[in-house]
């Protein structure tokens, strides 16, 4: 059965503490199996870096708006809900010091009983890389391979070292290991050729963003080829996806908002949405992931309560 997740929006108006509880808390009450947070820590004025999930090319979210940090979000959600399964969507490993990401990540999958995955990603804005003191971002690539590396090795060995081309370290001990066995499962996020590379390799899924179910199908073949390149068992690697979506009552406003471009956001009735959804579904995903953006705290709540118990049924028995 296909694992249900939404976003709990850490950036803008509803970035707050009274909405981020009220959203994990209701959609643990409603049976989802996943909450997931994004991934800024500043938002630099000046951006030429192209966002490659619109069809602008810009991310929208203003440098003065609020943008919970996303590891911290996570360990105050852990210790607000009971069963739900958390996760960035997707963190940029690039960012942050590898050693202390690991820990931190192990941290929160013993503090919430097991319930971390992790998705990551290489980043897209050079404007924050170059803020943040991060690697070169022309490396950003080789540089999350690494870090993976180092995640994996800092969670599973008792004695880790790493010798790599941009971060190396002798024999220490990292501990608490993460609950799970052998380590959190992590997906790769990103559409490119190069992401889904990254996924074969080093993931327990790819990280799909907002692609159409023909997108969708092309891909995957390549990622079963390349998985099969990387000497893994077919199964290796799952497929996640994530959309934008807003769902309304009879009589509601179906006009799409910016971005609510077809195909990467669904909007409509819980039958028109399942309609779109299901050619998606119909791909073997083993997580869907939806994140409501553009609508009001209600509308938010609208589109959470409607697609468990309205979409959800129509298509997944």
């Amino acid at each position: 059965m296909v694992k249900l997740g939404y976003q709990v929006l850490n950036w803008g108006p509803l970035a707050n503490t009274a909405f981020a509880l009220q959203t994990a808390q209701r959609a643990e009450a409603l049976g989802y199996d996943s909450l997931v947070v994004t991934d800024h820590v500043v938002m630099p004025r000046h951006v030429e870096s192209r966002y490659p999930y619109t069809e602008s090319g810009q991310l929208g979210v203003p440098p003065e708006w609020d943008y919970l940090e996303p590891l911290a979000l996570l360990g105050f959600l852990a210790g607000a809900t009971k069963t739900i399964r958390l996760g960035p969507s997707v963190l940029v490993l690039p960012y942050r010091n590898p050693v202390l990401t690991a820990k931190m990540l192990a941290t929160i999958d013993v503090l919430s009983g097991g319930r971390l995955f992790v998705g990551v990603g290489v980043g897209w804005m050079a404007e924050e890389f170059a803020v943040l003191g991060s690697p070169p971002f022309e490396h950003r690539g080789a540089v999350t391979d690494e870090w993976i590396q180092i995640l994996k090795t800092l969670w599973t060995e008792d004695h880790a070292a790493f010798e790599g081309r941009f971060y190396r370290f002798p024999d220490v001990g990292c501990f608490p290991k993460p609950v799970q066995k052998p380590h959190p499962p992590i997906s790769v996020g990103g559409n490119s050729r190069p992401a889904l590379r990254r996924a074969a390799r080093y993931g327990q899924a790819w990280h799909a963003v907002r692609l159409t179910a023909d997108e969708l199908r092309a891909s995957c073949a390549y990622l079963r080829e390349q998985v099969a390149a990387a000497g893994r068992p077919p199964d290796a690697c799952g497929l996640l996806v994530r959309y934008g979506i807003r769902i309304v009552g009879p009589g509601g406003d179906t006009a799409r908002r910016p971005p609510e471009v077809p195909g990467g956001y669904l909007v409509g009735t819980a039958a028109r949405v399942a309609e779109q959804l299901k050619p998606v579904l119909d791909l073997g995903p083993t997580d869907a992931i939806f994140d409501c953006r553009t609508g009001s705290a209600a509308e938010v709540m609208e589109t959470m309560e409607r697609l468990s118990g309205e979409v959800w049924p129509r298509l997944v028995k």
